[in-house]
């Protein structure tokens, strides 16, 4: 019989309900009161959403122009390495130009085997090799190469900019993927004095190199930034941002550092202390014992940071990089070059900064809407079916705190579309109540004594409260996975509110139901 519950399943109705109530009283204490009594239980309290807390939205864009050209260098680099394997084919000119990497052979002989040698680079739906009218080797990357990097420096980017809000110290930082080069960033909480602090920390391209310095080039000869002959000319700031010349090819890149972190130097400034993987150690070593008496710069993000000279070969795999860093600065450096670099230095294209007294409005609506809802409900209830209403009304109540429960065992961000569906499902739980009083009514109609009235209500009332259940959660799902943001919220609380609804009002109100008709008996149904 739908009635009988067995001891089994009793402590297993009361076992969730007691872990919803605990997973729910991390909501109604306070911050002293949870040390104190509730430091011990992994459940926090719900986090609040931005347009309840207040903080910062910022939108970032990946420019296709910069991918382009720092995909071009990569490429310039491994055309080099390429032509000097062995047997070498000796180069007069490799440097990036526009859109595509030319290379000038030495010897125009050795030009077929250079353009073989560099189609294994890639297949031709990665790259186009061919040769010009002038002789030039030309090399293009394909618009479905570029599609896939565009891809790829999306998710590069949102993993960089995860790890460097949490080095930052942020709390729970929203990043999602928007459109095909976008990520926003929604960080509840934050003030407005720290959103330049992070945008300047997230936006930082982190692009680190180790590149060898030409002293015999000239820097007049050259136009800043732009690469020719394999060269490049930056300011060096160490120099008061006078240009100096640098060899293309970097030594290491930030690919093979394995940490970083804020340090001091002997004169007790800020600086970075930086240790290197084994292979990252290894070409440091090398560059560094083959070229002795000669300078090296330290290049981040286009500017030479410093161009130390080589004294004695550096072999350890450590080093430090220092300048005119503050603290801050030289910790916020250690945290982008720890998390990585992004593939192109991301553009601000849209900040909002969110007021939390805003938030505390959309709060206390919230709460209020929730409060007169219920009691508008529990009076609704009560007066149209008497002793069955009060039942509905207590399983509407373990609902809410089963929906608070689970949503803070998930760690959930609650929104407005978050409260939203919490009021939706309340008014969901008490439908599957209607639907079963009804039938309860009209059985009792029919001549049917309480319990087989009961028992028929539940059994008739089953099958469309699954019906409609289920297609709640199919639609829930599709805005989880089509949404983003506030749409997942809201079909993320819209799942749950149904899941904890089919339990509060089919198990828990059927269970109270159950205690009271084996304990009154009562000859007839008050509804």
């Amino acid at each position: 019989m739908l009635l009988r519950f067995p001891p089994w399943k009793v402590a297993l109705v009361l076992a969730t309900l007691i872990l919803g109530l605990l997973l729910t009283l991390p909501n109604v204490l306070t911050e002293k009161q949870r040390e104190d009594y509730f430091s011990w239980w992994p459940t926090q309290p719900l986090k609040l959403g931005l347009d309840l807390k207040g903080g910062a939205s910022i939108s970032l864009e990946i420019p296709e122009d910069d991918l382009r050209t720092n995909e071009l260098r990569q490429v310039n680099r491994m055309v080099g390495e390429k032509l000097r394997e062995t047997p070498l084919i000796p180069v007069r000119e490799r440097t990036p130009q526009g859109d595509s990497v030319l290379v000038r052979v030495t010897n125009s002989a050795d030009t077929q085997r250079a353009i073989d040698r560099l189609r294994t680079l890639g297949g031709a739906d990665v790259y186009t090799i061919g040769q010009r009218a002038d002789g030039a080797i030309e090399i293009k990357f394909t618009e479905a190469r570029f599609d896939q990097l565009m891809e790829s420096a999306i998710q590069a980017s949102r993993q960089a900019i995860q790890r460097r809000a949490d080095g930052s110290g942020l709390v729970e930082p929203n990043i999602v993927q928007q459109g095909e080069n976008r990520v926003l960033i929604e960080v509840p909480g934050l003030t407005p004095e720290r959103v330049n602090e992070l945008v300047d920390l997230l936006t930082q391209a982190g692009v680190l190199t180790f590149n060898m310095v030409d002293t015999q080039a000239d820097p007049s000869q050259y136009q800043i930034g732009v690469p020719r002959n394999n060269r490049i000319a930056l300011p060096n700031e160490s120099m008061g941002g006078a240009p100096q010349v640098i060899m293309l090819d970097p030594i290491i890149t930030g690919n093979d550092l394995a940490n970083a972190f804020q340090a001091y130097d002997e004169r007790n400034q800020p600086s970075i202390s930086f240790s290197l993987h084994a292979q990252g150690a290894q070409k440091f070593g090398r560059a560094t014992t083959t070229n002795v008496g000669r300078p090296f710069a330290i290049v981040l993000d286009n500017k030479i940071i410093s161009a130390p000279t080589i004294e004695t070969p550096i072999m350890g795999g450590t080093g430090r990089i220092t300048g005119s860093f503050t603290m801050q600065e030289a910790n916020d450096l250690a945290v982008v070059l720890k998390s990585g670099q992004l593939p192109a230095k991301l553009v601000v294209v849209e900040r909002r900064v969110v007021d939390p007294s805003l938030g505390a409005d959309s709060i206390q609506a919230g709460v209020t809407a929730s409060i007169v809802g219920v009691i508008l409900v529990a009076i609704f209830m009560i007066a149209t079916y008497g002793l069955l209403g009060i039942f509905a009304v207590l399983a509407l109540i373990c609902n809410m705190w089963m929906m608070i429960g689970v949503l803070s065992g998930f760690g959930a961000t609650l929104t407005l579309p978050g409260i939203a569906g919490i009021l939706l499902t309340m008014g969901m739980a008490v439908d599957y109540n209607v639907l079963i009083f009804e039938r309860i009514r009209e059985e009792k109609r029919a001549g049917r004594s309480p319990i087989t009235s009961v028992e028929a209500g539940y059994e008739m009332a089953m099958a469309t409260i699954v019906d409609a259940n289920v297609t709640h959660l199919v639609a829930a799902l599709v805005m989880f996975n089509l949404g983003e943001g506030p749409v997942r919220g809201f079909a993320l609380t819209l799942a749950i509110g149904v899941l904890t609804s089919i339990f509060t009002a089919v198990i828990v109100a059927r269970w109270v139901m159950s205690i009271w008709l084996r304990t009154a008996r009562p000859k007839w149904i008050p509804i």
